[in-house]
């Protein structure tokens, strides 16, 4: 049987645009929001756009979702991505209309980007570089190349070795974290062409 591929329906934004993307490089996806779904799924995708409170209110009121996917995870060793959002809900907190509690799977705050030159617009828009860090080069998923990226808040990283790449926006910005079997994204794949494409068929491929 083909590997079901769980996308987390919480009422993030981009989750058709990110389920497009999926079928296209040949997932068999199932939107849900039903734990035992999740706990059943070989691959889960988290999507996320807006505000790092509102996504985080939105996951926790989804009942036993968090739970399902932290088991599934740590327990089952489902290969997980989050995107944009979905990967800030990694951290420990955001700050984006006060303090918010995330997910906690990896260290770090979620936090308004300051550009060291005032003249760099805030958000961070369009299309810029992903480059991978030399004790992530060869992952299985991230590779360097050029992704589009919106958002206004990034991830400050606790520990260096959770960051697999970086991208440059009036300072370096945190563009994809990762560990063991559970890795985010930053940029929008399902927005970046070839490179996005490339990336979410390579998550389907990781076999961590």
């Amino acid at each position: 049987m083909p590997e079901v591929t769980a996308l987390v329906d919480y009422g993030a934004g981009n989750l058709h645009s990110v389920e497009n993307a999926l079928r296209k490089v040949g997932a068999k996806v199932t939107v849900t929001d039903d734990p035992e779904v999740i706990r059943a799924a070989d691959r889960i995708v988290l999507p996320g756009v807006g505000s790092f409170k509102a996504c985080a209110e939105g996951l926790r009121a989804v009942d036993g979702v968090i739970e399902a996917m932290r088991e599934r995870v740590f327990v089952g060793g489902a290969p997980f991505l989050g995107i944009c959002v979905g990967m800030q809900l990694l951290a420990a907190q955001g700050l984006e209309h006060g303090t918010t509690t995330g997910l906690g799977w990896i260290d770090g705050t979620v936090r308004l980007i300051e550009p060291s030159d005032p003249s760099i617009k805030v958000p961070h828009m369009g299309w810029n570089d992903v480059a991978s860090l030399p004790h992530a080069r060869g992952h299985a998923v991230i590779e360097g190349g050029e992704a589009y990226f919106l958002h206004s808040f990034h991830f400050k990283v606790r520990h260096h070795e959770d960051v697999l790449a970086m991208t440059d926006h009036g300072g370096g910005l945190v563009a994809a974290v990762g560990r063991d079997n559970f890795i985010g994204v930053q940029f929008h794949p399902e927005k970046s062409q070839a490179y996005g494409l490339n990336l979410l068929e390579r998550f389907l491929e990781w076999k961590p």
